[in-house]
């Protein structure tokens, strides 16, 4: 008979995939599949922990400065890593530095956790996916490989069909909706071995009238003023959408997430300890 998974905390690292853009709530906080997971394992597990230390736009070096050695002195149960992408969609990017740095990182959070979990992200169907597809798929046999050295777990993203559809991809084309999400927290609980509670995640939405040429015009002209063109200009500046932030944590008392940042007084921070997830 197999045994059920009883894990007692969770450590959540990487960017803005893990911080969970863009599950916004009503509030303006993010949720997303890491809050989402850490929900459901709390809910199994009375003084569940859980701290979320992923900040959107960092660059796999800044994730192994920053979050790498907070999160291997927490002494998790499951720590969950998911960086690099964000290296891979710079037009220079050095894939030697990225994958050394990403193994770096997990030869420090391997022994620091009982069971480390690594992704293969997923990527969103279009234009942007095919031209950088050759890295990331580098960088994704990089991690299979870090799992097997490591006793690592993989959940593969990439390759379920679902995570593809475009229809599951925010407004700004680089992070999943809320059902994107869901999914995501869906793959994870599964592939650390608990039972299903949807065990059809993998499968697409149904199928739906396509819009037509001049809608999608307009939600290009969108995308383009509201997204792509803020991108384009933090990069020739140097700089990121993460800039001042130091980390989000889930809050039992304030009932969500958290940012801490260093002109942000009113929340708890920054993050150096635990807090307590109640089910």
């Amino acid at each position: 008979m197999q045994t059920k998974p009883t894990h007692t905390s969770l450590v959540a690292v990487g960017d803005s995939f893990t911080e969970g853009m863009s599950d916004l709530l009503p509030d303006g906080s993010y949720r997303g599949w890491a809050d989402l997971l850490a929900g459901r394992m709390a809910a199994r597990t009375p003084g569940f922990r859980y701290a979320n230390l992923a900040v959107r736009g960092k660059l796999i070096s800044q994730i192994v400065k920053e979050q790498v050695d907070v999160a291997a002195a927490m002494d998790a149960d499951v720590i969950t890593l998911v960086g690099g992408l964000n290296d891979t969609l710079r037009p220079k990017c050095d894939m030697g530095m990225v994958k050394g740095l990403l193994t770096e990182a997990v030869e420090r959070l391997a022994p620091s956790c009982k069971q480390l979990v690594l992704m293969r992200s997923p990527g969103r169907q279009g234009p942007v996916l095919e031209r950088f597809r050759p890295r990331m798929e580098e960088l994704f046999v990089c991690v299979d490989e870090l799992a097997e050295r490591h006793g690592a777990l993989v959940v593969d993203l990439y390759g379920a069909p679902s995570l593809s559809d475009p229809r599951l991809w925010d407004v700004d084309r680089l992070h999943l909706t809320p059902e994107g999400h869901r999914r995501v927290a869906e793959a994870v609980w599964q592939t650390l071995g608990y039972d299903p509670e949807d065990a059809e995640w993998r499968t697409p939405i149904p199928a739906t009238v396509p819009p037509g040429w001049a809608a999608r015009r307009a939600a290009d002209a969108r995308f383009a003023q509201q997204h792509l063109l803020p991108w384009i200009g933090r990069r020739l500046t140097g700089r990121s959408s993460g800039d001042g932030r130091s980390g989000a944590q889930f809050s039992a008392e304030l009932g969500k997430a958290f940012w801490v940042t260093p002109a942000d007084d009113t929340n708890p921070g920054p993050v150096t300890d635990w807090r307590r997830v109640d089910p």
